[in-house]
């Protein structure tokens, strides 16, 4: 097999040009909102804190994530080519399943971070020194190489025969694993336990991070501190209910009649909605991100 058949979305031909003005605007305020974080957490040094080292990279990785599966569809809307070679295939899917696990990892090492801050905030910059914070990015940057490779090559290992067609907008392992004409049965054990504890355990870690939040707020139930705890815990929990909110309508779609439209519109709110979203997440519910947005736009001589 040399070549795959990407279907795309399932779009009426005289609404492609709407669907591709949606999904090219919303691409680029992906890629402009995350890397204003990126700037203002920069420029600014009252965000050179733990939390927003964390956000920096989240913010890297929600557009290296939107930017693996969205270009590629803008691309064949416009050209009508839908077709993606072996290699692509596989490059593409290596990164899909790279920045995704990068993304799971990063949102329960900020939900810890929240967890410190809030419950032991006396020892907060002894417990997350910078070492810990470097040690924890980089352990989830490598975690997520590995099992994307492990998945890569598992599948590399498998045949291709005649059916070539993915009713996809991007190469989905669990679909190629299906069109694989080879014995599968590794890859399938592979990706239903690893796959299931890249998933299970950093959810749970964020679970028991809230659960201790949760705990420590009724023990001094104050209007004061719930406030405090709000704000400061408010909009990662916003993008924690996206993400993985998300991710449980593409598993429960699977085993439904109609499973490949609706993961299809999951996959969709996966890579393109929510990684557009938490930009306006962090700097519409975070007073330093827009103190910081006000301070740059008033040493820009253009912003008036």
């Amino acid at each position: 097999m040399s070549e795959f058949l990407l279907l795309g979305l399932p779009v009426p031909p005289g609404q492609q040009g709407a669907f591709f003005a949606l999904f090219l605007g919303m691409y680029l305020t992906t890629v402009l909102g995350n890397l204003l974080i990126l700037l203002l957490i920069r420029l600014d040094s009252r965000l050179h804190t733990p939390m927003y080292f964390f956000l920096s990279h989240l913010a890297l990785t929600d557009v290296s994530f939107s930017s693996v599966t969205v270009p590629k569809m803008l691309m064949n809307m416009q050209t009508h080519d839908f077709f993606i070679s072996y290699p692509g295939c596989i490059s593409q899917l290596y990164f899909y399943l790279f920045f995704g696990c990068v993304d799971n990892l990063l949102l329960a090492v900020m939900a810890y971070d929240r967890y410190v801050a809030i419950c032991h905030p006396l020892h907060y910059t002894t417990i997350m020194r910078e070492r810990l914070c470097v040690l924890l990015v980089a352990g989830s940057w490598i975690f997520s190489s590995g099992s994307a490779l492990l998945h890569t090559l598992l599948l590399a290992q498998v045949s291709f025969c005649t059916d070539n067609i993915i009713p996809h907008f991007f190469c989905s392992l669990s679909i190629l694993i299906k069109l694989s004409c080879s014995n599968t049965s590794v890859n399938e054990l592979v990706l239903f336990t690893e796959g299931a504890m890249v998933v299970i355990f950093p959810l749970c870690g964020i679970l028991v991070s809230y659960g201790h939040i949760g705990a420590s707020i009724l023990r001094v139930p104050s209007t004061k501190g719930i406030c405090k705890a709000l704000s400061t815990c408010g909009s990662h929990l916003s993008v924690v209910s996206l993400f993985y909110g998300t991710i449980m309508v593409l598993y429960f779609s699977s085993s439904s009649s109609n499973s490949t439209d609706k993961g299809m519109i999951a996959s969709l709110m996966y890579t393109v909605v929510t990684p557009m979203l938490n930009p306006f997440i962090y700097s519409l519910r975070n007073r330093d991100m827009k103190l910081a947005l006000r301070v740059l736009l008033k040493k820009n001589p253009f912003a008036m």
